[in-house]
């Protein structure tokens, strides 16, 4: 392909991608930025928005996993109590706290995450 031809595609990807709503105005100003020194910018401002998208999507994921086993044993817990069981109430108890925990140090790990990207976006 030749180098206008080339350039046509590149066009018309960008095109679909602001037509498909991938792409919006952001987009544009990053391009802006772009210049003879640094031409590479707008890519390596989408890698660096990848990985860190990537990693806190894990997190959130993991997070919402750690939320689900609470609420399943804490479900679990109540139909011990229900039944009578009091030992299996205590044994469970501590599964209870324990996913807690687990939870917490997630959730506290994802905030300290969120924060670190908010003051990576503002520099």
């Amino acid at each position: 392909m030749d180098r206008y031809g080339m350039q046509n595609q590149i066009a018309c990807i960008r095109r679909s991608l602001f037509d498909q709503g991938y792409l919006d105005e952001q987009f544009i100003q990053l391009e802006e930025l772009q210049d003879d020194a640094n031409p590479n910018f707008v890519q390596e401002i989408v890698t660096l928005f990848y990985t860190d998208s990537t990693r806190l999507i894990q997190n959130i994921e993991l997070t919402l996993i750690g939320a689900k086993k609470v609420t399943s044993e804490c479900a679990v817990f109540r139909q011990y109590c229900a039944a009578g069981n009091a030992e299996a109430c205590i044994r469970n108890f501590q599964h209870i706290k324990q996913e807690h925990a687990i939870l917490r140090k997630k959730l506290e790990f994802y905030f300290q995450m969120m924060g670190q990207a908010a003051v990576a976006q503002t520099t």
